[in-house]
């Protein structure tokens, strides 16, 4: 479990914040210590601790070498969202959520190849025999592109998982989650129904302060796998002059047999 330190850091940040209590998702209760001036105080300890087993399976994740694709489309936590997913090299969504994003994951895929191809046009000079027009058009296209998807163009396959903040404004994420049986990592305020998501870290997920707090720890244990996973492909590359230099003195050592028959004969 965190310690104390953690569970003030998280204090001084808010996140213990829930929403007013006529707004509440009793399957919460659970996770609240106390209602406040008509507001529902969440249990940071409890908070602290799912913290903690969500950055463990995250960083296990990020070790094996599957990312995870970040969503957050509400105003205070888009940019937050982004500079820390980037920071861990991992895909997001900030923008609006493309309709069968994951559910219909080849087509977004063609999106994504279809922003590689105008690139490739503007290099190759292809994009300069366009009219004037087309030139406009292809350009304005894309813009679009790039704002709605350029986020997850290195995102060559499914994600290993989704962390989600505010799973009720993100449902349409969730929903196609669940189908697709991608775990769900999420920011679950007071509002909302933990049951939806497999690692839930009961939290406000309206205070942008709130959000940089646990965004900095989740993307510190994401860092930190893809770390474990470098160091472990780093390990053999070191070790390999040495098996080769082994390899040879064993061979130079070996007697030869082929010559000591020839002189036999």
């Amino acid at each position: 479990m965190a310690n104390n330190i953690e569970v003030k850091e998280l204090l001084d940040a808010g996140v213990h914040f829930g929403h007013l209590t006529r707004r509440w998702d009793p399957n919460m209760a659970p996770y609240i210590y106390m209602e406040r001036n008509g507001i529902h105080i969440i249990n940071l300890y409890k908070t602290a601790a799912k913290i903690d087993e969500a950055g463990e399976a995250l960083k296990k994740i990020a070790a094996s070498g599957r990312k995870i694709l970040f969503v957050a489309t509400k105003k205070q936590a888009k940019e937050i969202v982004a500079e820390k997913a980037a920071k861990a090299n991992q895909p997001y969504i900030t923008e609006r959520w493309p309709g069968g994003m994951l559910t219909n994951f080849v087509t977004i895929r063609k999106a994504v190849k279809k922003m590689a191809a105008i690139d490739r046009m503007k290099k190759d000079g292809t994009f300069n025999t366009l009219s004037k027009k087309e030139r406009l058009q292809v350009d304005r296209l894309r813009a679009k592109l790039e704002k709605n998807l350029g986020s997850i163009s290195d995102m060559t396959r499914l994600p290993g998982a989704l962390f989600v903040v505010d799973i009720t404004r993100e449902h349409i994420a969730v929903k196609e989650a669940q189908k697709l049986n991608i775990p769900i990592f999420a920011m679950v305020d007071t509002n909302s129904d933990p049951r939806q998501v497999q690692y839930v870290i009961p939290a406000n997920d309206d205070a942008s302060k709130s959000i940089d707090k646990v965004m900095t720890y989740v993307s510190d244990a994401v860092i930190e796998g893809l770390n474990e996973r470098k160091a472990v492909k780093d390990t053999p590359k070191k070790d390999a002059p040495k098996k080769e230099a082994a390899v040879k003195a064993k061979t130079e050592e070996a007697p030869k047999v082929v010559d000591a028959t020839n002189e036999e004969e």
